[in-house]
This record gives C-alpha cells, sequence and structure tokens, in this order.
C-alpha cells in the first residue's frame, strides 16, 4: 500500500553526507519526495512509495548512514498523495 512519510531526523546529521546517502538509498527503493537540512540542525524527510519501501529508508536512517549520530526520528504517517514525480535533494 502506498503511504506518504513525514520524518524528522535528529542528531549530528548535517554534514556527514546524511542527504547524499537519503538520496541515494530513495532512489533505490523506487520513492519519491525530497530529503533537506533544517536551520535547528536536523534533516527532514518526505517519502511517498510502498510503506514496505519507506519503512527500508527508515531502517536505513537509523543505522545505516556511516558517520550520522541519529538521536531520534518523529515519523507522521500519512495518506499518499502523489506530489512528487521523483526524489530530491532540497536546500534550506
Amino acid at each position: 500500500m502506498k503511504k506518504t512519510a513525514h520524518i524528522r531526523v535528529y542528531g549530528i546529521v548535517q554534514g556527514v553526507g546524511m542527504r547524499y546517502s537519503v538520496y541515494r538509498k530513495a532512489l533505490s527503493l523506487d520513492l519519491t519526495g525530497y530529503v533537506m537540512n533544517m536551520p535547528d540542525g536536523s534533516v527532514e524527510i518526505e517519502a511517498e512509495g510502498e510503506e514496505k519501501s519507506i519503512l527500508s529508508l527508515i531502517d536505513y536512517v537509523k543505522n545505516g548512514v556511516r558517520w550520522a549520530q541519529v538521536d531520534k526520528i518523529e515519523i507522521e504517517w500519512r495518506n499518499y498523495e502523489g506530489k512528487y514525480r521523483e526524489f530530491e535533494i532540497r536546500g534550506w
């Protein structure tokens, strides 16, 4: 089932390749949406696609980004809207 997840990642998550790593993983999972650094030092991700693919991305964010230290993740699940055509890295 397709879903949308709005995700905020806190910890040492900027300046460690998080956005590029999330971008590459999201593409490999056929997800659309974006990843971007936030002014408060967190990283925001919005991902649309199959729920199991989004869960794989969340697991990757928790454990797979080599130099990151993830202290907390907030996830808000939403109904799939099909807002995005691709996955992109955004600036702030």
